[in-house]
C-alpha cells in the first residue's frame, strides 16, 4: 500500500480543486456551500433521528495497519471520526463537495483528538464524486481498500457517474459500501406515507434507480451484491465486493 507519512497535525486540510478542475460541476459545488453554508453546524445533531444504518456501515469496514478506506461525501467527517477511534485504522480519506461542510470536518476532526496509534492522518479533498481520481486527489498509487458512500448518492444528481467512479477506484477484492433511503416497504402503508412526505421536507427520497443499477452491477461488473434491510426497509445496506 501506498506509505503515508504522518504530519504534526492530526490531519490535512482541504484544499481546493482548483489543480483538479471541477469544469461544469462548480455550480455543483456552489449549491452544496449554499445548502449547508448555516445547517452544517447542525447537521449531525438534526441527521441522526433519520440516517439510520451508518455505524451498521461502519461496523462493516475492515480497517488494518495497511488498508486505505474512503468516505465519498463525508460532509462534517462524522463517520470518519468513528473510524477513527479504533486502534488500528489504516489510511482514511475523505471527499466532499462543500468547502463548508470540508471547514466544519476539519474543525472535527481537530477536537475529536483522535488517538494517533501509528495511524497516519484522516486526509480530507474537496470534488465532485463523479470526479473521484485517487492519484489526483489523495496522491494515492493503489486503488482504496474500501470506498462507501453514506446517504450520499441518492442526494447526488450525477449518481452513475459517481458509483463508476468509485468502481474504478477500487481495488479487487475491494468492498463498496452504500446506505441509502428504500422503499419503506415491510413498514405500515399510512406511517410510510406519512415518512415519505416528512423525508421530502428535507429534499431526500427513495431513487429506485440507484437500487436497481446496484443490483446489476452482479451481471455488469461481476461483483458480489448483497442488500441487507435496515428498520424494515426503511434503507438497505448493500456491500459491493469488487472480483
Amino acid at each position: 500500500m501506498t506509505d503515508i507519512s504522518r504530519t504534526d497535525s492530526l490531519h490535512q486540510p482541504p484544499i481546493s480543486s482548483s489543480n483538479y478542475k471541477l469544469s461544469t460541476g462548480h455550480d455543483q459545488a456552489v449549491a452544496m456551500d449554499s445548502m449547508y453554508h448555516f445547517t452544517r453546524h447542525i447537521y449531525d445533531l438534526t441527521r441522526r433521528y433519520y440516517l439510520l444504518g451508518r455505524d451498521q456501515l461502519l461496523d462493516n469496514v475492515v480497517t488494518g495497519p495497511n488498508t486505505a478506506t474512503l468516505e465519498v461525501g463525508c460532509g462534517t467527517a462524522r463517520n470518519l471520526i468513528k473510524l477513527g477511534k479504533r486502534s488500528s485504522t489504516g489510511a482514511l480519506y475523505g471527499l466532499d463537495a462543500s468547502h463548508e461542510m470540508l471547514e466544519t470536518a476539519t474543525r472535527s476532526i481537530t477536537a475529536a483528538a483522535l488517538p494517533h496509534n501509528n495511524n497516519p492522518p484522516i486526509m480530507l479533498r474537496q470534488g465532485l464524486a463523479e470526479e473521484l481520481d485517487g492519484v489526483k486527489m489523495f496522491g494515492r498509487e493503489e486503488p482504496f481498500d474500501t470506498i462507501f458512500f453514506s446517504y450520499c448518492l441518492s442526494m447526488v444528481p450525477t449518481w452513475p457517474g459517481a458509483l463508476e467512479a468509485a468502481f474504478i477506484n477500487l481495488k479487487q477484492g475491494g468492498e463498496l459500501l452504500i446506505v441509502d433511503f428504500w422503499d419503506q416497504g415491510d413498514l405500515p402503508t399510512v406511517f410510510a406515507r406519512g415518512l415519505k412526505k416528512w423525508l421530502s421536507l428535507f429534499h431526500v427520497h427513495y431513487r429506485p434507480e440507484l437500487h436497481k443499477a446496484i443490483s446489476a452491477m452482479t451481471e455488469q461488473k461481476g461483483c458480489t451484491v448483497e442488500f441487507k434491510s435496515i428498520h424494515r426497509r426503511y434503507a438497505y445496506l448493500a456491500t459491493v465486493t469488487k472480483k
